[in-house]
């Protein structure tokens, strides 16, 4: 994915640790309860394989990374304002993380979870 040559030799960057990285910095920020599966079939595979980079997807055009998210947020969270959040939060961590600027970051937000009324 991404690479970088230097004296000493070279360094390459998978998608996958991207990934990872944009996973745990989406999970930490608040309204975020958990991460959503694109389609119908994806949602049936992390079913059954435990995936640190569900929701995650990393697009690499040879000069830009791009990220989707596909996240769940909290009832009663104002939307914009936890999709802005977590946009600010993996952009941050990503880019500290890789030393590489991204282009984009899009937050889809695939539903909304009440949580318990005891808490």
């Amino acid at each position: 994915m991404t690479n970088e040559i230097t004296q000493i030799g070279s360094i390459h960057v998978s998608p996958k640790a991207i990934a990872t990285i944009a996973y745990q910095s989406a999970l930490e920020s608040y309204g975020v309860v958990g991460m959503a599966s694109k389609n119908v079939v994806d949602g049936i595979s992390s079913l059954l394989i435990k995936d640190p980079t569900h929701g995650v997807e990393v697009h690499f055009t040879g000069e830009h990374i791009n990220i989707d998210m596909y996240i769940i947020i909290q009832y009663g969270t104002r939307i914009k304002s936890v999709a802005a959040s977590v946009a600010k939060t993996v952009r941050f961590h990503v880019e500290k993380s890789m030393g590489v600027p991204l282009n984009e970051i899009n937050v889809h937000v695939q539903g909304l979870r009440i949580s318990d009324l005891d808490d």
